[in-house]
């Protein structure tokens, strides 16, 4: 018996719990046995001697002066054989021998001992590493289950799930890693210690480690946001002017975040100051990229705009949104990134629509649309012809009271209201297209009556269209004439002299030299040919 004894302090030492805790499990065992032995529903008892380590089995009974429940109940008569001091309402004890319960109750005793004693090793485990979440712990890789890894913490397992792990690592058995303690569960199957390796809480612990002003608390951390393997946005703050927070966590030359940077295999670690005011935060938060503006649109809400030069648009978004997602989760706010393009076309839009409401569907009344079926309309909130030309016949039908035949006639109201700016477009086109352009010329100013004269005399010269005319020309041009013939003054140079005659006229302010002036003083070097 002594051997049994020594068998619960062992297993005591080994689960780490109090072999009280395992000598209750061993009683229990027994009287599970036996109820499943005796199947029956009696109340037993077990007992173990302290010196030899026997285990009695007895079946505890009231004396009663009438039996009702045999189960439970015995007469004062039969008590007092066992007992001779019993009295009614006394309980006594009948033993029961032990050796009659077989090799399988001697199974499910076994069995229950060993849910006891697991169910106190979980109960000592959450008593211990319960207040320790959130804290840095080194575990050494004990073995592989599936996609998951079994780590020992020292005096018990913790488990490593495949969601908290970074993709950039892989460990085998032995391998020694640092963790955070995640999660501590007394009611799980397996080890009910849950570790991280992609918590944010891991690259903080590890920052409070290798940066002094952290740990002292110059440095307070603010806020991490990260997706583990990929990208990581840590803010922090001093609390000493002369302290800068960034400088003392990147470390000289980058020694201190480099550390960090090895033990996370390389995952990228942004460094950003906190701010207390929103809009500079997130400036900060959506580093590298380069913001020009934000706008808050809701502040209860924590919802706002950030506006970015267009080259800088994917920076600011980052691989499949990263940067944006991370400075969102950091901040705690809803961010919606936008270009300089996009918002301007945002608010040309909004513009437009603020200038043409749309036109109200009563319109389609004048169009030969029923009355009725437009208070159908108005009643399912299609308020104009807009939103009822995006309409597809399917939506038109889905309206409650439009049927599939009024449809059509919906549709030939729409088509006629817009079939006018159509029309009105064409005739504005024929407007501005005359088929004769020259009957659109405006008319040249008269010249006075005796200029008329000459001019006559000079237009009866052959002169051949397309004549040259250079103004700055000091001597006076030609047109080519036929060979034999003295050659004949150009109309250009005829205009000329006409008006110089013309330009010494007193109190002269005819339309003819104002317009001559005018040209001349306006002659550009493009014009001239040079």
């Amino acid at each position: 018996m002594e051997t049994i004894f020594q068998s619960i302090e062992t297993l005591s030492k080994e689960k780490g719990i109090d072999p009280q805790i395992v000598l209750d499990a061993v009683k229990d065992a027994m009287l599970i046995a036996a109820r499943k032995h005796y199947r029956s529903n009696e109340d037993y008892v077990a007992d173990m001697d302290p010196k030899t380590g026997a285990i009695a089995l007895y079946v505890v009974k009231k004396a009663v002066e009438a039996v009702a429940d045999p189960s439970h109940e015995m007469t004062l008569a039969e008590a007092r054989r066992i007992d001779p001091s019993a009295e009614i309402g006394s309980e006594v004890r009948i033993q029961k021998k032990t050796d009659a319960l077989g090799r399988i109750s001697a199974q499910t005793a076994k069995q229950v001992i060993f849910q006891k004693v697991r169910e106190a090793e979980r109960e000592t485990v959450f008593q211990e590493y319960s207040g320790r979440t959130g804290e840095l712990v080194n575990c050494t890789i004990k073995r592989v289950e599936g996609p998951d890894y079994i780590l020992d913490l020292g005096k018990t397992e913790a488990r490593l799930p495949k969601k908290e792990q970074s993709r950039l690592e892989s460990y085998a058995a032995g391998d020694r890693v640092r963790c955070v303690i995640k999660l501590v569960d007394k009611s799980s199957k397996g080890p009910g210690v849950l570790v991280s390796r992609g918590a944010p809480e891991l690259v903080m612990r590890l920052f409070e480690q290798e940066v002094p002003e952290i740990y002292d608390g110059t440095v307070s951390i603010k806020g991490c946001a990260r997706e583990a393997g990929e990208r990581t946005k840590i803010a922090v703050q001093s609390r000493d002017r002369d302290v800068d927070s960034v400088g003392a966590c990147v470390g000289m030359k980058g020694m201190r975040v480099q550390s960090i940077i090895r033990e996370l295999r390389g995952e990228k670690i942004d460094i950003i100051e906190y701010s207390d005011d929103a809009v500079v935060f997130a400036t900060h938060a959506l580093s590298p990229a380069k913001v020009s503006r934000i706008s808050i649109l809701d502040p209860v809400e924590k919802h706002m705009e950030v506006i970015v030069d267009d080259s800088q648009l994917s920076l600011a978004i980052g691989k499949r949104g990263q940067n944006v997602r991370l400075a969102a989760k950091l901040l705690g706010w809803k961010i919606d990134i936008k270009s300089e393009e996009e918002k301007r076309q945002e608010v040309e839009s909004a513009m437009a629509a603020l200038v043409a409401p749309g036109a109200p569907v009563s319109t389609l009344i004048d169009f030969g649309l029923e009355e009725s079926i437009v208070e159908k309309l108005i009643e399912a909130t299609v308020g104009t012809i807009e939103k009822l030309g995006a309409m597809t016949p399917e939506e038109l039908e889905g309206i409650p009271g439009i049927e599939p035949e009024m449809v059509l006639r919906i549709q030939e109201a729409v088509n006629g209201y817009y079939s006018q700016f159509e029309a009105a477009g064409a005739a504005t086109a024929e407007e501005e297209l005359p088929s004769n352009p020259e009957e659109t010329l405006p008319e040249p100013y008269p010249l006075p009556a005796d200029l008329q004269e000459e001019a006559a005399a000079l237009s009866e010269t052959n002169n051949p269209p397309g004549t040259l005319y250079d103004p700055e020309s000091p001597e006076e041009q030609f047109e080519p004439s036929v060979e034999g013939e003295e050659p004949v003054p150009s109309a250009a140079a005829a205009e000329e002299e006409i008006t110089e005659q013309f330009g010494r006229i007193e109190n002269t302010g005819s339309p003819v030299h104002q317009q001559t002036e005018t040209t001349r003083g306006d002659t550009t070097e493009e014009d001239r040919g040079e």
